[in-house]
């Protein structure tokens, strides 16, 4: 006879706690790797707009390592690279302080803090030149400029492809089973090692991926909807 599809072996017990322990990490490690994308990718956006030539280069170049490397390997730079560059006591303090989601997380954050800066940029072309006339004219320094007119309205513009990048985000953190992080898909593998159920396992994974991908969408649609209804 086939193989029976049975969940109820791998949806109970340590199994199920296997499962929401992955999802929770899966997740934390998406929420904190996303602060850290929009707040590099916050900086790199306003330190390319400064007209010194210099500056923009080194954005420029930022932007293309992380576009042309692969995520797998920017994370291995960091988990196996990186720490051996770092002090003795600065890699015991990692590795005490779970390193293997410290990492992950500042990989991720900064390899997605590339394309969120380049988001950004593209909305800020499409703001028209008088508003940053406008705000010099009333005396505000270029970062005020930047941080009450310029980026408030690149921000409302570019909330699609930043959804987008948000959902990317959230799919990437499975490449970080590669170096230990418990996540979903970490979990699943273990699930599937202990019950020899491969595609019972991976179809709760998938459900759950879905489930809160569409939910990642819904929310930055309503996002973008309740946006535009303020700027009418």
């Amino acid at each position: 006879m086939g193989h029976m599809f049975d969940l109820r072996g791998i949806l109970g017990g340590q199994y199920l706690d296997w499962f929401l322990i992955g999802i929770a990490t899966t997740l934390a490690l998406a929420a904190a790797a996303w602060c850290v994308a929009m707040s590099v990718g916050v900086l790199l956006t306003v330190v390319r707009m400064i007209p010194f030539p210099p500056f923009g280069w080194l954005v420029s170049l930022y932007v293309e390592y992380h576009r042309n490397v692969p995520l797998l390997v920017q994370i291995f730079v960091w988990y196996f690279g990186v720490p051996s560059l770092l002090s003795r006591p600065a890699r015991q303090w990692i590795n005490a302080h779970h390193g293997e989601f410290l990492l992950a997380m500042v990989a991720l954050g900064l390899a997605s803090a590339a394309y969120v800066s380049e988001d950004l940029r593209s909305g800020i072309r499409a703001i028209p030149r008088a508003q940053y006339e406008a705000a010099r004219s009333i005396g505000l320094g270029y970062l005020r400029t930047m941080a009450y007119v310029v980026l408030p309205q690149a921000m409302r513009i570019a909330i699609p492809p930043l959804i987008n990048q948000t959902l990317l985000l959230f799919k990437n953190t499975s490449l970080a089973m590669a170096i230990g992080v418990g996540e979903l898909t970490y979990r699943t593998r273990e699930v599937e090692s202990y019950t020899f159920k491969a595609f019972e396992a991976f179809a709760v994974a998938t459900v759950i991926y879905l489930v809160v991908s569409f939910g990642i969408m819904a929310l930055g649609g309503l996002a973008d909807r309740r946006l535009k209804l303020e700027l009418r």
